[in-house]
Formats: C-alpha cells, sequence, structure tokens
C-alpha cells in the first residue's frame, strides 16, 4: 500500500512533496494509517485533531490518543474542541452539518494562521460509495453521483483509489493502533446502514464491485465534464453580465429543448433550491422572483435577472454647498460652469441660484412626483417614468433622486426637473455629472 500511495501521489499530487500538509485526524483507523502512510513517506506534515464533545469521555480519549501518537512520532499537532450541539441549535443545523462546518472552517483558519498549503483528510473508495448511495436514496442530479472529489480547493484525498479492507489489512500487518468511534456501530445514521447492509450485500453480488464502480465513477465524471463545457458555451449565447448582475435572455433560452437543465447549471452555485419555483419563472408574469440565501431570479418582460440581495443602505445623504465631488452611493461631481455643453442623461445643469441646500440624494419612494424637464410644468410620477422607461424592477430599486428642499432637481441618470432648468435670467450655472 505504501508503494501503491507514493505513486499514486507522484501521478496526482505531485505538488505534495514540497508542501506542508495539515493531516485532519480523528484517531480513527483511516486516519491513523495515512497519518503512518505520510509520515513513512517523509512528507512536512502536521495533525490536526477536532474534539466535537459529542460522546463524552470517549470524546477525550480520542483526543489524547492522538496527542500521545503525534509525541511519539514528533509530529506537530493542532488541537481544538467545539461545544458541536450548541453550534447546531444556534444555527438550526444537524449534528453532522454543523460539526462539518466547525472542523472545515477551523482547518481553513489553520492554513491561514499556521502557513501550511493543504488540508489532507483520509476519505477512502467506500467512503465514495457510501456518498454515492445516499445522494442516489435522496435524489440528485450528475453532480450528487461523481463522488468525493480527490481535490477540492485545498482539500486532498489521497485514499480514494484503496478499499476499506486494504486499510484494514495495512493497519494489521505494520500493528498500526487506532480509537474506535462507537457511534460507527449504531444503525442510527443512514451511512452506517448502508455500510453494514446494503454495501456488504453488493459485495457479495459482486467481488469486483469496487473495482466496477470506480469505472462508472470515471464515466459518470466525464459527463459531468461535457455537460459543464456545453453549460458554459450556451451561457455565451443566452446570458449577458451586467457588474454582479446576470441577465438571462429567455427568447433563446426558450429555444433550447431542455433549458431547465441549462438553468440548473447556471443557478445551482447560487444556493438556489426550489427548483420548480425557479422554472415557473420562465412562463410568469414580470414581477415575479424567486430567492435563496444570498440571490434573486427576478423575471423582467423578457429577461430573468440574477442579482445580489443586497443590503440596506443609508437611506438619505446630505450634500452642502461648494462640495466638489460626492463618492458615496454615487459618484456625483458638482462644478460652476459659464456654458452648457453637452448635457445628457448623466449631465445637468441647473441654476445655482434656485437651489436649496443641503441637497438632499435619496432612494425614489412611491409617490414621488417631478416636472420632467421640457413639459411645460406638467407634473409626472416617478413610477410612471420608470415604467416608459421600461426599467426592471432591480433597476427601479436602485435609482436614485437628487433633491433641493421638497422639488426633485433630477431623476439621477435619467431625467432633469423642469423648475431648476438654465434660463435667461440665469446667473450662475451649476454642473452636475454622474461617474
Amino acid at each position: 500500500m505504501l508503494e501503491k500511495l507514493k505513486k499514486h501521489i507522484n501521478q496526482n499530487f505531485p505538488f505534495l512533496e514540497n508542501s506542508r500538509l495539515l493531516l485532519a485526524t480523528s484517531g480513527g483507523i483511516d486516519s491513523m494509517v495515512l497519518a503512518h502512510l505520510l509520515h513513512q513517506l517523509n512528507y512536512d506534515i502536521a495533525l490536526c485533531h477536532c474534539n466535537f464533545q459529542l460522546r463524552g469521555l470517549e470524546s477525550f480519549g480520542d483526543q489524547n490518543f492522538v496527542q500521545e501518537y503525534a509525541t511519539a512520532n514528533q509530529i506537530p499537532l493542532f488541537l481544538t474542541q467545539f461545544d458541536t450541539e450548541a453550534f447546531a441549535n444556534d444555527y438550526k443545523l444537524s449534528t453532522q452539518i454543523a460539526a462539518r462546518e466547525l472542523r472545515y472552517n477551523w482547518f481553513y483558519e489553520l492554513l491561514e494562521t499556521e502557513g501550511y498549503d493543504y488540508i489532507v483528510t483520509a476519505h477512502h473508495a467506500d467512503d465514495n460509495i457510501e456518498t454515492f448511495l445516499i445522494n442516489l436514496s435522496r435524489g440528485t442530479g450528475l453532480e450528487g453521483l461523481v463522488g468525493i472529489p480527490a481535490k477540492n480547493d485545498k482539500i486532498i484525498r489521497p485514499l480514494l483509489v484503496f478499499s476499506r479492507e486494504e486499510i484494514q489489512e495495512y493497519a494489521k500487518q505494520n500493528n498500526i493502533q487506532w480509537r474506535e468511534d462507537s457511534s460507527n456501530a449504531s444503525d442510527k445514521y443512514l451511512r452506517n446502514k448502508i455500510r453494514h447492509h446494503l454495501i456488504p450485500l453488493l459485495k457479495e453480488l459482486n467481488p469486483k464491485f469496487l473495482e466496477s464502480f470506480q469505472k462508472t465513477q470515471i464515466y459518470l465524471n466525464q459527463s459531468q465534464e461535457l455537460v459543464e463545457d456545453a453549460a458554459v458555451m450556451v451561457y455565451q449565447q443566452v446570458a449577458k453580465e451586467e457588474g454582479d448582475t446576470i441577465l438571462f435572455n429567455l427568447e433563446q433560452l426558450l429555444r433550447l429543448p431542455n433549458y431547465k437543465s441549462y438553468l440548473y447549471q447556471w443557478l445551482n452555485e447560487f444556493g438556489f433550491t426550489a427548483w420548480e419555483d425557479v422554472y415557473d419563472l420562465v412562463e410568469a408574469q414580470s414581477g415575479k422572483q424567486v430567492f435563496s440565501a444570498d440571490f434573486r431570479l427576478l423575471k423582467d418582460r423578457t429577461t430573468l435577472i440574477l442579482s445580489p440581495i443586497q443590503e440596506e443602505e443609508a437611506e438619505v445623504f446630505f450634500i452642502e454647498k461648494d462640495i466638489i465631488t460626492i463618492e458615496t452611493p454615487l459618484q456625483l461631481s458638482f462644478s460652476k460652469v459659464n456654458e452648457i455643453k453637452n448635457a445628457s442623461h448623466s449631465t445637468i445643469y441647473v441654476d445655482e441660484d434656485q437651489l436649496v441646500y443641503p441637497l438632499l440624494l435619496r432612494k425614489w419612494e412611491e409617490g414621488d412626483v417631478f416636472q420632467p424637464f421640457g413639459m411645460n410644468g406638467k407634473t409626472k410620477k416617478l413610477s410612471k417614468l420608470f415604467k416608459d422607461e421600461k426599467l426592471s424592477l432591480i433597476e427601479k430599486e436602485n435609482r436614485w433622486v437628487l433633491w433641493s428642499g421638497n422639488q426633485i432637481v433630477w431623476v439621477v441618470g435619467i431625467r432633469q426637473d423642469e423648475r431648476f432648468r438654465i434660463n435667461a435670467t440665469t446667473k450662475n450655472i451649476l454642473k452636475i455629472s454622474l461617474g
């Protein structure tokens, strides 16, 4: 097994040779075998052990065991303890998910603070089968069937090519000691039921089941790569990125016979889970939205608009007289000029003597009314202006208005108010520009 691992790492993870490695070490057989192997191969490793305090004295027994092993073998060790149950209750997580969150957050913190390069875990081929069967039983897309990745960001899993039987045999041959987690014997958890009952049956039905499964994983990964390549190519035809917003052209999207599959590929990474609601947006009326924790997807006429959910900004900004520029919430510049040149949606000229300072800048609100430039005193609601301009809901939400007293000076980036226009009696001209 030692030579097989050495060859596997040289072929697939050659960068580990000159890297500093954090080995996630529970004290169980898998992590202790991996620690022995990497130590024998003279890799620069440190052990890191999490005490989740879920099994009373047994948890502290695991901690002491790992400490003694690290001391005996002169391997650096990092230890931490978590109140896992309290964390799970606070964030409404299952105990297993809570432990995973705490564990990996700490691992990544160690990479930063202690100068290590990679986290190495002892997941093996049987873990891969278990994960596959769990995802299959719960219903999953292709990405749930491709298995545990051998490399994922800073996490390396070099034992995925080895079976549980190989690991157990190596431990016996090399007299490696380990701690047995009592919870592994219980069928309380789905993973344990699969481990104790289903996988042995599959191996009994097909003695080469593990080998066949690994081939299937290779084919599934190749299929996943094809799907991802197709998704990227079609994305370039259907989507348009504007800053942190993505616009999906519905006309182009609906030409695809399997557009739902593409939507899933594009949106899965943004945390959406209500997929039927997402797909229904395509035929929904304008203004309908679906939310994930951090993003929203909006139907706006012929477009689906994906955008981050914005944190609330300060409601009002005041602009004093003689200010030259502001940077927040918009970049605006103010300058006194002698003549009008190139007025546009992004640059206006106003009669400064008509302004009441400080000017006020805020988001528009329902009921706001102004006198559009050039309309001879007729008023218009901003809601009607935005409808005429065919602004999306997101564009309307992000629209700022510049006020003088209780009068609108400028619907920023769209239209100036008539009441502050330059006329024959104007003595002082103020130029206001956006951007």
